[in-house]
C-alpha cells in the first residue's frame, strides 16, 4: 500500500487497493456480505446539500447524491447525472443534457428543473447557505444572494426536463470539477417544500447517488445502502455502508483492531509508529490547513502584533514530529503544497510568510500590549472541537505559549455541531479550524477569508484582499491569475487573522478484506467502487 504520494501536484486523488484473496473485482466474493463499517467520528451536522459545510456531512453526501459531474477512480471530473454537455466558444455557457436513466431514490426521474431549483435555493438569502459563494461564478448569482438582484437573472435555466443551461460571469477553467462539490447537488423540490426537516431523518430523505440513506440513529450511526435506481448501479459492489460516530481515538482504534470497524482515520498518535509498517496503514496528502482562527473583534486579538506574537510562538516542527506524527507539513502560509503553476508549485513559489521566533514573539507581545495600554494581557482561551488530536495539539500549543510568551491560556472543547454554532456566532477568542479545498486550487483555500464569506468567523475584512480575489477569478491569463492570488495571500498573511499550524495529511488503517477504496486528496474515502473480497 502506498505510504506517501510524492506527485500530489499531478493528482487530484489516488486509488489505494488493499490486497485481497481474490484476483480481480468480484472474483471469489459472491458469497461474501458486501458491507463495510467506517468511522465518521461525529454526527453529521447537516445532510442538506445546501446547508452542509463540513467534511463529515460531505462524506455522506458524496455517497448519496450526484451532481452533473462526478469523479472517476483517478479523481478526474466526468459526467454524472448529465449525459452530455456543450460549451460555448467563449466558455461562458454550458448546456447540459440530463441522463434518461437518472433517477431519484424514490424511482422518479431527475430533471433539469431539479438542478435549477437546487442551485437557486442555495442562493436564496432566506436559505442561509454558508457555501452560496461557490455559485457566484454564475451570472447574477452574487447579486441575488446579497439581495441586490432577482432570481430570474441567475444564470441557471431548465429549458425542459432534460436540458439545463448554465451561464457564467466569466470562463472558468475548473468549472467541471467545481460542479462535483455537494453544494451543486440537486434536491427534489416537492420533497423539500413539503417538509422543511426532510434531510433530518432517513425515512424522508430522497437522493440520487449510488447509495441511499436508510438509517440515521442520531449520535450513533448513519447507514446507507446501494441505490438500485442509480443509473450506474452495476459498478456499486457494496450493499451497505455503516458510519459509526466514535470520537475517542483510543476507542475507535480498538474497535478497528477487534474488527468492529473496517476503516479508520486519524489514528491515535501513540500508535502511529507501530502501525506505519503495516500493509493496512496509509498516509495520503489532504489539501487543507489546520489552524487557529483569531476573533479580531475580541481582545487581545484586536491587535495585529499580538496575533503575530501568538503565531510566531508555536514550534510547528516539534508539534508535527512529536505530537501529531502523521506526516503533516508545518504551515507558514495558508495555501498548501500541491498546486502546479507556471512557476512550479504555488506554495514553493510563494514561500513562507513568517518564521518561529520566541524572542521576537515576546517582543511583539510587549509592543502590542503597550499600544493597547495594557499592563496585563486579557485572559485568553482556546476553543476546539472534541477529538483526541485536537486536544493534544491544543495542549501542546498551550505549553508553548507558557514557555515562549509566559502566558497561561485556558482550553475549552465542544462537540462538533455545537462548536460550529459557537464559532459562527463569534463566541470565541481563538478557535481551532480546518479548511479543505473542494478542488486543488489556491482560490478555494483563500476564499475562506473573504470579507463576506460565512465561513470567515474572524470578523476580519480587508477590501484589498477581496478585490484581489475577485480579480483573480475573472483573470484568464494563468501567470497573472496566480500572481493575483499570491498578492492576496500576502495581504492575508500580513494582517494574520489566523494562526496556520500545519498542512494536513490523513492517515488510515483499512482492512485488507477490501479492494478499490479511493482516497482523494480533498475528500474522505470514496466507496462507490469498493468491494469486500474476503472475510
Amino acid at each position: 500500500m502506498k505510504k506517501w504520494l510524492k506527485s500530489l501536484a499531478l493528482l487530484v486523488s489516488v486509488a489505494v487497493f488493499a490486497a485481497g484473496c481474490s484476483e480481480g473485482s468480484g472474483g471469489g466474493s459472491a458469497d461474501i456480505a458486501q458491507e463495510i463499517t467506517v468511522n465518521a467520528m461525529s454526527e453529521p451536522p447537516d445532510l442538506d446539500p445546501a446547508l452542509a459545510m463540513d467534511t463529515t456531512s460531505g462524506w455522506v453526501l458524496d455517497h448519496v447524491f450526484e451532481g452533473l459531474y462526478t469523479k472517476d477512480e483517478n479523481g478526474n471530473p466526468v459526467l454524472g447525472a448529465a449525459s452530455n454537455v456543450d460549451v460555448s466558444e467563449d466558455g461562458k455557457t454550458y448546456t447540459f443534457t440530463i441522463r434518461d436513466d437518472a433517477k431519484w431514490s424514490d424511482g422518479s426521474n431527475v430533471t433539469a428543473g431539479d438542478f435549477e431549483y437546487a442551485w437557486k435555493r442555495v442562493l436564496n438569502p432566506d436559505t442561509g447557505s454558508s457555501f452560496a459563494f461557490y455559485l457566484y461564478y454564475l451570472k447574477g448569482a452574487e447579486a441575488y444572494n446579497k439581495g441586490e438582484g432577482s432570481v430570474e437573472d441567475v444564470g441557471v435555466t431548465a429549458q425542459d426536463d432534460k436540458t439545463l443551461v448554465v451561464e457564467l460571469e466569466a470562463p472558468l477553467g475548473y468549472f467541471d470539477e467545481l460542479l462535483t462539490m455537494w453544494t451543486f447537488y440537486p434536491v427534489k423540490q416537492d420533497v423539500v417544500e413539503e417538509n422543511s426537516a426532510w434531510s433530518a431523518e432517513a425515512d424522508t430523505f430522497v437522493s440520487n447517488g449510488p447509495f441511499k440513506l436508510t438509517k440515521w440513529a442520531h449520535d450513533s450511526e448513519v447507514v446507507i445502502e446501494k441505490n438500485g435506481d442509480y443509473w450506474d448501479s452495476d459498478v456499486v459492489k457494496l450493499d451497505k455502508v455503516t458510519y459509526k460516530m466514535v470520537n475517542d481515538a483510543t476507542t475507535y482504534y480498538q474497535m478497528y483492531k477487534t474488527g468492529e470497524l473496517d476503516l479508520i482515520q486519524t489514528l491515535p498518535s501513540d500508535v502511529i509508529d507501530q502501525e506505519k509498517d503495516s500493509e493496512e496503514y496509509s498516509e495520503v496528502p489532504y489539501f487543507g490547513t489546520y489552524m487557529y482562527m483569531f476573533n479580531v473583534d475580541k481582545e487581545p486579538f484586536t491587535n495585529e502584533k499580538i496575533r503575530r506574537a501568538f503565531t510566531m510562538a508555536v514550534d510547528r516542527e516539534t508539534l508535527t514530529k512529536n505530537v501529531t506524527k502523521a506526516g503533516e507539513t508545518p504551515a507558514y502560509a495558508f495555501v498548501p503544497e500541491g498546486v502546479e503553476t507556471p512557476e512550479g508549485d504555488f506554495r514553493e513559489a510563494g514561500g513562507a510568510y513568517f518564521e518561529e521566533n520566541a524572542a521576537e514573539a515576546k517582543k511583539l507581545l510587549e509592543e502590542g500590549m503597550e499600544e493597547e495600554g495594557w499592563t496585563e494581557l486579557p485572559e485568553v482561551s482556546i476553543l476546539y472541537n472534541t477529538a483526541e488530536n485536537n486536544k493534544k495539539v491544543a495542549e501542546s500549543v498551550q505549553a508553548m505559549y507558557k514557555d515562549n510568551l509566559g502566558i497561561d491560556v485556558k482550553l475549552e472543547n465542544q462537540e462538533w455541531k455545537t462548536y460550529l454554532d459557537t464559532t459562527q456566532q463569534g463566541n470565541f477568542q481563538m478557535a481551532r479550524m480546518g479548511w479543505i479545498g473542494v478542488l486543488v486550487d489556491p482560490v478555494v483555500i483563500l476564499d475562506y477569508y473573504l470579507g463576506d464569506s460565512p465561513n470567515n468567523r474572524t470578523n476580519w475584512v480587508n477590501e484589498e484582499y477581496d478585490q484581489l480575489m475577485a480579480d483573480a477569478k475573472v483573470e484568464q491569463d494563468p501567470d497573472k491569475r496566480y500572481e493575483l492570488l499570491h498578492q492576496a495571500e500576502a495581504v492575508l498573511m500580513e494582517d494574520l487573522p489566523f494562526n496556520p499550524i500545519y498542512h494536513y495529511t490523513n492517515n488510515y488503517l483499512t482492512s485488507q478484506n477490501f479492494e478499490n477504496i479511493v482516497y482523494p486528496v480533498n475528500r474522505y474515502p470514496y466507496l462507490k467502487w469498493a468491494e469486500k473480497v474476503s472475510e
